[in-house]
């Protein structure tokens, strides 16, 4: 009778080798045992041999598969921790000697227990290998487990639920992790307890899927038991197939702070400025560089600085000459003129010939080529229409035969959408304008009788920040506020006005001032010559000629 009672343990002690140890990868194994009063003495003896069988199964050591055992009743206690134990011997040996405690089945205490204490560093769990949990249990837990296990899963413990005779099956599926066939095992007794043992080896020692390369993941294959899950490189995040990574982007985020533009990079992020400013030291803010200041620009009169780039300028009354750098006159001179001409029915179809005619003396005035000045004709009213633009014609005379050939629109006055066409579409390098890096001056000259039915004030500011030199011709109702908005500085040289269509010839003669200035054939004052400004003006000049005669007389 000694003998048969002793053959049990002596068996625990002297386990056979198995003649094959399982190859996964490395698992962070904790037992959980009901050690309740319950458990009669025989059947944790029982308990004690299924949790050897199943480690002798297993590669263990502390680059392998490490164990811990916790014990449970009324109270939980570490018999030893993932860390304590690195050789198989070792661990048989602690096994056996644990005590039972014997007192009440607080199982989820016991759970809690496990999750923030035998699955820590501290205790030697390592991060990204499995944490892999066996509950082993008699009877009906007398606390909750639901919400308590279901925390423990969230933070990635794989549970299997095994029980024991009384067990209540209810409790052992709300513990365990799906799906419920491969996690929850019931058992009649402990005497069949290693049942469940040889399943849960060959869960245990499935093929390692990522040492096969049989996952997919794109980054880094993480083994469990049977399965794989997959997981990225610092700086990238799992995307929603669980296979493939993306970079963080930080950016995102919201709280970068930079001036001008932000650029994820990996772990986090820099900031960028645009084309023309540099970062200064608190690597968020931009600031303009001021181009003329940093290179030889050669510009003749004047270097004018813009986002990135830059741009030579001539003094009143010359242009900019295909160097980019030099001034001189109209005959020497290439530019792109581009005339917005207002056709509403307030103009009429007689006022409209003479309108076409004031088209050409311009054209007349003007080195019209391919390589020299280009001229492109939009007429408006309630709508835009481009009648041909820069790159169509290339000399005068097929320019001047175009503009003849224009039918009068009639309808409403939208100078405002002639103004944002002409600066979108006519100064377009598709409709012939020349590049911007060719410094060929772009003018628009926009002719009107009347005010606009739509608000100019945008199209007018940006077209002359875009570097358009603006003109604004005016006959009989045009509003002179609007007119001096649409003029470029400065606004006297750039805008004209008179009462009525038989005069704009005059007008035509006297643009040349201001385009073509050795081409002129005499300053014509079209103005009313009664008006205030023009009294004053008439006076300053003669007491400015009288101050001349006075210091040559005296000299």
């Amino acid at each position: 009778t000694l003998g048969s009672l002793c053959l049990p343990i002596l068996l625990f002690f002297f386990l056979p080798e198995p003649a094959q140890k399982c190859k996964t990868g490395p698992v962070d194994l904790v037992f959980l045992i009901d050690s309740s009063r319950s458990v009669r003495p025989h059947e944790f003896e029982t308990m004690r041999k299924f949790m050897i069988d199943i480690i002798n199964t297993l590669d263990i050591g502390l680059n392998a598969t490490r164990v811990g055992v916790v014990q449970y009743s009324s109270q939980v206690r570490t018999e030893f921790t993932l860390k304590t134990h690195a050789r198989l011997s070792n661990i048989v040996k602690a096994i056996n000697q644990i005590i039972p405690l014997a007192q009440g089945t607080m199982t989820g205490l016991a759970i809690r227990y496990m999750m923030n204490e035998a699955f820590t560093p501290e205790a030697g769990d390592r991060p990204k290998v499995p944490n892999v949990a066996v509950i082993v249990t008699d009877g009906r837990p007398q606390d909750r487990v639901a919400e308590v296990a279901a925390e423990a899963r969230e933070k990635g413990i794989e549970i299997y639920a095994v029980g024991v005779a009384r067990a209540d099956m209810t409790s052992l599926r709300a513990m365990a992790s799906p799906p419920f066939e491969d996690h929850v095992f019931l058992v009649e007794s402990f005497d069949l307890i290693h049942q469940f043992g040889i399943q849960f080896q060959d869960k245990l020692c499935a093929i390692d899927l990522c040492a096969e390369r049989k996952h997919n993941c794109e980054q880094i294959c993480v083994s469990s038991p049977g399965s794989f899950t997959c997981d990225c490189n610092k700086g990238y995040k799992l995307n929603n197939d669980k296979r493939t990574c993306s970079m963080i982007d930080y950016c995102s985020f919201g709280n970068h702070s930079c001036d001008h533009e932000c650029v994820s990079v990996l772990n986090g992020y820099r900031c960028r400025c645009n084309e023309g400013y540099r970062l200064l030291e608190d690597s968020k803010t931009c600031q303009d560089m001021n181009m003329c200041n940093t290179v030889e620009h050669g510009c003749e009169y004047q270097c004018v600085s813009t986002p990135g780039s830059y741009h030579c300028i001539c003094p009143e009354g010359q242009l900019l000459q295909d160097d980019g750098k030099s001034c001189g006159t109209c005959k020497s001179a290439n530019i792109d003129l581009v005339l917005l001409i207002d056709g509403s029915k307030s103009v009429r179809p007689q006022n409209f010939e003479l309108v076409k005619k004031f088209v050409n003396q311009v054209v007349d005035s003007l080195d019209v080529s391919a390589h020299g000045t280009r001229v492109g004709l939009v007429q408006y009213s309630s709508r835009v229409r481009t009648e041909f633009p820069l790159n169509m014609y290339h000399t005068a005379d097929e320019i001047k035969a175009a503009v003849m050939k224009v039918d009068y629109m009639e309808k409403g006055t939208m100078t405002g959408l002639a103004l944002k066409h002409m600066l979108e579409n006519s100064f377009s390098e598709a409709e012939g304008a020349r590049p911007l890096s060719r410094n060929i001056p772009r003018i628009g000259l926009v002719f009107t009788d009347g005010r606009s039915q739509d608000d100019i004030t945008e199209y007018a500011k940006k077209a002359k920040e875009a570097g358009i030199n603006m003109y604004a011709v005016g006959v009989g109702k045009a509003v002179e506020d609007e007119l001096r908005e649409i003029a470029s500085e400065p606004v006297e040289k750039h805008f004209y006005y008179t009462t009525d269509f038989t005069a704009i010839s005059t007008i035509a003669e006297n643009l040349k001032l201001n385009v073509c200035p050795e081409e002129s054939q005499g300053e014509i004052e079209v103005k009313n010559p009664c008006a205030c400004e023009s009294l004053v003006e008439f006076q300053q000049a003669t007491m400015n000629s009288l101050e001349q005669l006075t210091q040559k007389h005296i000299l």
